[in-house]
């Protein structure tokens, strides 16, 4: 019987024939903390009677929730971390370069074959370059700040291939919504989604991001994508590694496979309060918003925003909402500056925000008050996820994101 690609990232590290269900021990290659979780995890670190984090060239810190800090605790939490970073050495440590998730994968921190665990759910995203990632408490990531090393129970994996050419004004965003109503919010729980297929073949680094971004959404331990020649143009200036085939055989043993054609996918909406109630955005179109994002580890890259402002155009969003643009990292942010999209947001009315997580966990700024309704192109719709309790949130993709910000209501990005 063969093996799927996580069985293989496994067997590489543990240096024996490994296959789901198995607990095993393994070192990871990487570790990545952030403002909000990192604290906690250091002091597991120091409870645990740690000196020396296990490499301080394989930690990495980033600060991105609450930044600039937005309140008196939150700037002691940077604090603590930047005297951390300094007592341990860690060089991998930026302060305002912009999500982490983003961050971590365009500095390269990320690979092909390795293990890579994160101390925030959304870090199974950099299985977009090939890697094994997941997002874990703060307790075991302070063991893996001393030890480099975790226990995993090696997930099964389920196979979602992906045939069809996209219409027009709609991606993996798109894609990525329809897959999590059809599996569930539990669908996919302490899986590996593996996502295969021409379409997913012909997907750039971008649209692979957000789809494995949200395979968290569906329970998955993991979503990930093996690597080609898209993966290996994209790591070629941030890794110096050899490309090399990572496939699964064609004989590998899935806990389940779906397939999905794009070719009649229309623009999907997920609607409150959960992420796996997605629907064609027929079926909310109209409804009266208050806010937009556009932004998010899941869709705030250059290509996001390409694609917010072909939609655009030289229109103006509507008085009546408030427009938030927040690219996810100051790379992302500078491509999209020098593009004009910047002027071009701001000009049409949009608030520009720094690279950071912004409204996403409601954690920092363009928080709802009770009854408001959000379209965001970020990853959870959850109540109280961006403010208030009593506020909605729905998710969409950034073309539907800016075709609404211009109407004032959910709107179907085709028809503009």
């Amino acid at each position: 019987m063969g093996a799927t690609i996580v069985e293989k990232i496994f067997s590489r590290k543990c240096g024996r024939d490994i296959r789901a269900g198995e607990v095993v021990m393994a070192p990871v290659d990487g570790a990545m903390i952030h403002d909000i979780t990192g604290p906690l995890a250091i002091q597991k670190f120091y409870e645990m009677g740690g000196s020396r984090v296990f490499d301080p060239d394989h930690v990495i810190m980033l600060f991105d929730h609450q930044v600039p800090a937005d309140s008196i605790p939150a700037a002691e939490h940077h604090v603590y971390m930047r005297k951390f970073a300094a007592e341990q050495q860690i060089h991998n440590y930026d302060i305002n370069e912009g999500v982490c998730h983003q961050v971590v994968v365009e500095k390269g921190h990320a690979a092909p074959g390795e293990i890579v665990v994160g101390a925030d759910s959304h870090t199974c995203m950099y299985g977009a370059v090939g890697a094994f990632a997941t997002g874990i408490g703060s307790t075991d990531m302070g063991f893996v700040l001393k030890f480099g090393a975790l226990y995993f129970r090696v997930p099964e994996s389920i196979q979602a291939e992906v045939t069809g050419k996209f219409q027009h004004r709609v991606g993996a965003k798109d894609l990525i919504l329809a897959i999590a109503a059809d599996l569930g919010a539990d669908g996919a729980t302490y899986q590996a989604i593996e996502f295969c297929g021409k379409t997913i073949e012909s997907l750039d680094m971008p649209g692979r991001m957000t789809c494995c971004n949200m395979a968290i959404e569906m329970g998955a331990k993991t979503g990930i994508v093996a690597p080609d020649t898209v993966t290996w143009d994209y790591l070629k200036d941030r890794r110096k590694m050899k490309p090399f085939a990572l496939n699964s055989d064609p004989d590998a043993a899935y806990v389940d496979r779906r397939t999905y054609d794009v070719k009649n996918l229309e623009p999907q909406v997920a609607i409150p309060h959960n992420v796996d109630q997605g629907v064609a955005v027929g079926k909310v179109a109209g409804t009266h918003i208050d806010q937009v994002f556009i932004g998010s580890c899941t869709n705030g890259r250059f290509e996001d925003f390409a694609e917010a402002a072909e939609v655009l155009g030289t229109r103006a969003f509507s008085g009546k909402v408030r427009v938030i643009i927040i690219p996810s990292s100051r790379q992302e942010y500078l491509k999209t500056l020098q593009a004009g999209l910047i002027e071009r947001f701001v000009t049409a009315g949009a608030l520009v925000g720094a690279p950071s997580c912004g409204p996403c966990m409601g954690g920092a700024y363009g928080l709802l008050a009770p009854g408001e309704i959000s379209l965001s192109t970020s990853n959870r719709n959850f109540r109280g996820r961006q403010g208030s309790t009593e506020a909605f949130v729905y998710l969409c993709s950034p073309a539907t994101a800016a075709a609404s910000a211009m109407t004032g209501e959910i709107t179907d990005p085709r028809e503009v």
